[in-house]
């Protein structure tokens, strides 16, 4: 009966020649039966730009504020993965406390940092062609993520490394992590370790920033609720049919 009435309607609305009354038929029916009407090129680029905007500032949010990296086991930066058998044999000599606080600042050194996203992700977004809207729009859940990352990862990278530096040095990580592998090193027979902690810090808190992004994006194009506005609503419900 719903299909009936819904081809009927459209039929009605294809002899009226004027817009205002094909609107009309349309907004009698039942919300569920309703078309939805493809956006256009402009409507397609700006919806995905702001559904961009708000799921990578949204991200860099979560990730500046205190603990944004160190609570979430998915974004937590643990130890260099060159130094985890320092760690190993550190915390079987009981220097259980020197490894945590080292770890606390190696996070709070990215969460100082991620901040210098905003500009970079913004610039991306405004340079969006309608080719690539349109494209990202009909791609996969992280399609968005990728052509951000393509279009940032690598100055992300030359930005981040020294706002870490400057962060692991201002939260003695810098000064932990010399104590630490000192005492490592000092150990008899042991191989000695020498890690670029600033490299390492700047990768994988780029890493867990993309990862946020990522499911920010992924939670606009799966969940109707993130859609926040009627344009975003229009782009995306679309985009889904």
């Amino acid at each position: 009966m719903k299909t009936t009435y819904t081809l009927y309607a459209i039929l009605l609305a294809l002899i009226f020649s004027s817009c205002s009354e094909f609107n009309a038929i349309v907004q009698q029916l039942p919300e569920a039966e309703k078309p939805i009407l493809a956006p256009s090129s402009s409507e397609m680029a700006q919806g995905l730009k702001a559904a961009l905007e708000k799921g990578t500032l949204s991200g860099v949010a979560d990730l500046e504020k205190s603990g944004g990296y160190l609570t979430n086991d998915a974004y937590k930066i643990y130890f260099p993965p060159s130094a985890q058998k320092v760690e190993t044999k550190l915390r079987a000599l009981g220097l259980d406390q020197e490894i945590d606080r080292l770890v606390v600042s190696l996070n709070s050194a990215a969460e100082n940092a991620v901040v210098e996203a905003k500009p970079l992700f913004i610039n991306a977004i405004k340079q969006m062609s309608f080719d690539d809207a349109k494209e990202i729009l009909f791609g996969t859940d992280t399609a968005a993520t990728s052509y951000l990352k393509d279009k940032t990862a690598k100055e992300l990278r030359m930005k981040f490394q020294p706002q870490i530096q400057q962060s692991l040095d201002q939260v003695n990580a810098t000064k932990y992590w010399t104590e630490i592998i000192s005492r490592y090193n000092q150990i008899p027979f042991v191989e000695k370790v020498e890690t670029d902690l600033s490299k390492y810090v700047t990768a994988r808190a780029v890493s867990g920033l993309f990862l946020k992004v990522a499911e920010k994006e992924k939670a606009i194009r799966q969940n109707p609720q993130e859609r926040s506005t009627e344009l975003l609503r229009k782009v995306f419900d679309y985009a889904n049919k």
